[in-house]
């Protein structure tokens, strides 16, 4: 199984001072949905997912993908498609979700997260930003963490300290 479609949010625009919104600090939620406003489906037989980008202050939607209509019949392959479209995600966000799709997103350092099915997606998104402007709880804060890169930077700080062996 393949993506079908794949729908990228392309977004130029600048906040108050000309500068391009940087990606770098967004954390990418994915969401099991048919409807782009409720989490209403079991991960592995998703027919699409919403991803959004959001950091304490704004959300925005980023990608759209798609896979035709999935059963869950315990095919292992339909998964790993699933799994190569969230690469860049913290979470994804289902009704349900069965336990080999359960280690392999968490292998990949994906939070699976089981909702009430019609949970709204704005309200998850807002719950996730208060978290993050009031102090992030254990799986956030491991998330935000692992993706968080290395600043080259941090070794001139170093040596600018002086080191003594």
């Amino acid at each position: 199984m393949s993506v079908k479609r794949r729908l990228s949010i392309v977004d130029s625009a600048s906040d108050l001072d000309g500068n391009t919104t940087s990606l770098e600090s967004e954390l990418k939620v994915a969401f099991a949905t048919t409807d782009m406003e409720s989490v209403n489906q079991h991960f592995g037989s998703a027919s699409s997912f919403s991803i959004y980008a959001l950091d304490p202050k704004k959300s925005r939607l980023f990608e759209v993908v798609q896979f035709g209509d999935m059963e869950q019949d315990g095919n292992e392959d339909k998964l790993l498609a699933k799994l190569d479209a969230l690469e860049d995600c913290i979470a994804v966000y289902s009704q349900a979700i069965g336990a080999s799709a359960i280690a392999q997103l968490k292998a990949r350092n994906i939070q699976p997260v089981k909702v009430a099915s019609g949970s709204l997606i704005t309200g998850i998104i807002e719950g996730l930003q208060n978290e993050l402007r009031t102090g992030a709880g254990a799986w956030l804060a491991r998330a935000m963490k692992k993706q968080k890169t290395a600043d080259p930077a941090r070794f001139d700080e170093m040596e600018a300290e002086g080191w003594d062996e």
